[in-house]
């Protein structure tokens, strides 16, 4: 298996609401090294529906993630619970939602979260980034009581039965 890169393959998307931090984010983040796929929406509707961005957003992430590349997901909206919901509607996708240092980093540490919703409405811009800067940088602790409560998610998810 060939190492990860530095820094992951971030796919974001967002609802009109996040628009003005996604943008932000895309530009910080590519200039940081991370390899930046934008889900949309490319242009302001404040009657959009959010669920097709973030589901293409979290199935990328599945994907990549099912190919073996080091992927992982952003979905921003005015408070991004529906943004999670509708990412976590994905198989294989562990949407979490930020709103402080310790949530964020506590999706990737004990949860291995693939995706971060965070709500826009709820942060100012440089908030929002330090929360998405913690999920991104933060690894999986690999604890094996971890490991085993994922697994336990995963079999709900592909058989429907609930295991202990």
């Amino acid at each position: 298996m060939t190492e990860s890169p530095a820094f992951p393959r971030v796919h974001i998307a967002t609802d009109h609401a996040g628009m003005e931090l996604s943008a932000h984010l895309v530009s910080h983040l590519s200039a940081k090294g991370y390899e930046v796929v934008d889900h949309g929406p490319k242009e302001y509707d404040a009657l959009d529906d959010y669920p097709s961005f973030c589901i293409n957003a979290a199935v990328a992430v599945a994907a990549d993630q099912e190919a073996g590349v080091h992927a992982l997901g952003i979905v921003l909206g005015g408070s991004g619970n529906g943004e999670q919901i509708a990412a976590n509607k994905v198989r294989g996708v562990r949407a979490a939602l930020a709103w402080n240092h310790s949530t964020a980093t506590l999706a990737r540490q004990h949860n291995d979260a693939n995706v971060v919703a965070v709500g826009g409405r709820q942060h100012s811009m440089e908030e929002a980034t330090d929360l998405i800067e913690a999920f991104l940088q933060e690894p999986f602790s690999n604890d094996e009581r971890h490991i085993r409560r994922i697994g336990k998610i995963a079999t709900y998810e592909a058989t429907g039965e609930v295991v202990g």
